[in-house]
């Protein structure tokens, strides 16, 4: 405990000469880099080890005691015993911490329960190229299987011959489900304690001067004509890769404030002139502003709609960065790391329930190539069922969190983050089950 908080009290600066970072990003760290050592590598569907259970509740514990302390002042009557009654100012929680903080240790706790229902299981983890001792050494047989992103680290799951029990794979939708609402939860706070924060100076100072700058001719054109859709504006942009659409992202929204600005300075403008004309060209370039910015919110509305795994933004990370605010800065971290640790347990069901589907799938394509010798027969359907499909390629990364690296907003915001677009991959996984059957390989656009 006294090297965490002397870490804290030193802004992670270990030469302590001041040049540490603020109070609230320090918290923020510390929160991303506790969960990264006890959640790093939730690569099985398996209770937490003891030892790593009880260091992430005892350091989470001391981390968010500060919010004990961050009140608000409020008018209360107090009434003393001669019957006068005076009102004075006291002391509560403040309203963010007192209704999404508990709600964050609520979702902690269930998303701990779900793991540590994963024991004495149907199914089991082999390490990639370690085939499974047996007794035929049908194990071995491995239908060849492509991973999308080479995750070649991820252990593969197994199921027994025929697949899982029905009841089985029952509970194991149903704790997918928790986990989605969960998701959704973490997310919702996430996303309102960013909203909360303010803007820093260094992010307008780095906006160019107009919208057309900031998108680009082809999008500025969409924006600024007379008939204007989102999902038609969507449906024409190259959005293949996940890069390209956090690349849109940071463009649109670039443009809401470049526009918000120009309408801001308008205002401040038209108080300082009487001339008629020049007020109407005001109110025209103010009204045309809001009316682009409002196309532009909308615009990113939809991509984000469209896109629900989509990882922070510029604003957002710089927001992180440069926030001061402690107590938005618990809420942000903690709901952030929710997010994550949700995320992953929906992957690996998602990879589990997917190998499933294929044993059963393999396992009900055998009565037609049966052969005259039961004996072969048999082996091949088991060698069927045995055939594993690698892991989902969403993995939790680990990245570099040296003070030095802080200046790039990236490596505070969801660097540590999976991808949490994996829990939405269900269903293209579903569509490449009938070309599995040593088809080619199919690529898809999540």
């Amino acid at each position: 405990m006294k090297e965490r908080f002397s870490k804290l009290l030193l802004g992670e600066d270990m030469s302590g000469s001041g040049k540490g970072v603020c109070t609230a990003l320090a918290i923020s760290n510390a929160i991303t880099n506790l969960c990264a050592t006890i959640f790093g590598q939730l690569w099985r569907l398996e209770p937490l080890l003891p030892e790593k259970k009880a260091m992430w509740r005892r350091e989470m514990d001391w981390l968010l005691c500060v919010s004990d302390h961050i009140v608000e002042l409020v008018p209360t009557w107090q009434t003393f015993p001669d019957g006068t009654r005076l009102e004075i100012m006291t002391s509560r929680p403040r309203s963010d911490l007192y209704i999404n903080l508990p709600a964050l240790r609520k979702l902690d706790h269930m998303l701990l329960e779900t793991l540590e229902s994963f024991r004495d299981t149907e199914f089991w983890y082999v390490d990639q190229g370690i085939c499974a001792p047996d007794c035929d050494g049908s194990a071995s047989f491995r239908r060849p299987a492509h991973r999308r992103d080479e995750k070649w680290w991820l252990p593969v799951p197994r199921v027994p011959p025929g697949g899982l029990r029905e009841a089985t794979r029952r509970q194991l939708e149903h704790k997918r489900d928790a986990a989605n609402q969960i998701l959704k939860a973490a997310m919702a706070i996430n996303s309102n304690a960013l909203a909360e924060m303010d803007v820093p100076d260094s992010y307008h100072d780095s906006l160019p001067k107009n919208g057309r700058a900031t998108l680009g001719d082809i999008i500025y054109r969409y924006i600024t004509s007379e008939q204007f859709s989102p999902d038609c504006l969507l449906d024409c942009l190259d959005l293949s890769s996940e890069y390209q659409a956090v690349e849109i992202a940071n463009r649109v929204e670039a443009a809401v404030y470049v526009w918000r600005r120009r309408g801001t300075a308008a205002k401040s403008a038209g108080t300082k002139s009487s001339w008629g004309m020049v007020k109407d060209m005001i109110m025209d370039t103010e009204k045309r502003g809001d009316l682009l910015a409002e196309r532009a919110e909308g615009l990113l509305i939809s991509l984000k709609q469209r896109f629900p795994g989509l990882t922070q933004t510029s604003l957002d990370m710089s927001k992180i960065q440069y926030n001061k605010d402690v107590g938005k800065s618990i809420l942000e971290s903690y709901s952030r790391v929710m997010e994550s640790l949700a995320s992953n347990i929906i992957a690996r069901i998602d990879d589990l329930l997917y190998v499933d589907e294929l044993s059963k799938q393999a396992d009900q394509k055998l009565p037609s190539g049966v052969a005259d010798d039961g004996k072969i027969a048999c082996k091949n359907k088991k060698a069927a069922a045995m055939a594993a499909v690698p892991a989902s390629g969403t993995t939790y990364v680990t990245p570099s969190f040296s003070p030095a690296q802080l200046s790039s907003p990236s490596k505070i915001g969801r660097a540590l983050l999976v991808d949490r677009r994996a829990h939405h991959g269900r269903a293209a996984k579903r569509s490449a089950l009938a070309d599995h059957g040593g088809g080619p390989e199919v690529k898809g656009i999540v």
